[in-house]
């Protein structure tokens, strides 16, 4: 990291997490800002977005002040984990296409990184809560990925779990969707190479597979007791996933 002078950082910037511009830090605020973040993921992972600053805080070793200094609201924090989560799922997912040809392997290969990772468990509620239309004349399904904060109508057949949450400013609600957009499209590119190889069940869908993303993750007090149960768990779900012969 290249200092100027002897408090400031040249290389090191942030932004506040509603698009606002981007400042140097100093040394110490970036080390602060370290700490948050880490920890943010640490008590975000293991209890959920619904977790209080505090705990956050207190696991970073720092006052709480410090950490409403850099994210002046939860909603901030919470925005600014879930865009590097669902960022890294998604870079994940690429890499998966990218260097595995078989389609089994590229899907299993995704769904093996992402949960050992543990950013399923950071997913952003939008990105989980997607609908699936079922076309009728050929019983495929066809991923829709509801914008946030959209009602959209009900028809029948129709799977809905889009809820309504508090607004945002058009700019941040559009930098959030197009970072979902970007990890439904890779991921659903991996589920369709499988699904047309015939390896994967006609009825999973990417919705599922994100599902199995977030929960095969478990969060235990031991790391060695949670990396293997939640590889026990997803071979258990992979099984689920394959697409069997008809005898």
């Amino acid at each position: 990291m290249h200092i100027q002078g002897s408090h400031w950082s040249a290389a090191v910037a942030t932004t506040d997490g509603t698009g606002g511009r981007h400042t140097p830090l100093r040394v110490d605020a970036q080390r602060n800002l370290e700490h948050v973040l880490r920890a943010a993921r640490e008590v975000f992972g293991e209890l959920g977005y619904g977790a209080p600053m505090e705990d956050v805080a207190r696991r970073a070793r720092v006052g709480v002040g410090t950490v409403y200094r850099r994210f002046p609201s939860k909603d901030v924090l919470v925005r600014r984990i879930a865009e590097e989560e669902t960022a890294r799922l998604t870079e994940q997912a690429r890499t998966a296409l990218g260097q595995e040809d078989e389609p089994w392997s590229a899907l299993s290969r995704f769904l093996r990184t992402s949960v050992a990772s543990g950013a399923g468990r950071l997913l952003p509620p939008q990105v989980l809560r997607v609908g699936v239309d079922v076309e009728p004349e050929d019983g495929r399904d066809r991923l829709q990925a509801r914008v946030p904060q959209q009602r959209q109508p009900v028809a029948a057949g129709q799977l809905h779990e889009l809820r309504l949450v508090e607004q945002r400013p058009a700019a941040v609600e559009e930098r959030d969707d197009a970072g979902a957009a970007a990890l439904l499209d890779v991921v659903g590119r991996l589920v369709e190479r499988a699904r047309a190889a015939g390896e994967l069940r006609a009825d999973v869908t990417v919705a599922d597979v994100l599902l199995v993303i977030a929960t095969a993750a478990p969060s235990l007090p031991d790391a060695a007791q949670q990396a293997a149960a939640s590889s026990r768990l997803l071979d258990i779900l992979l099984e689920g996933l394959r697409s069997r012969p008809v005898e």
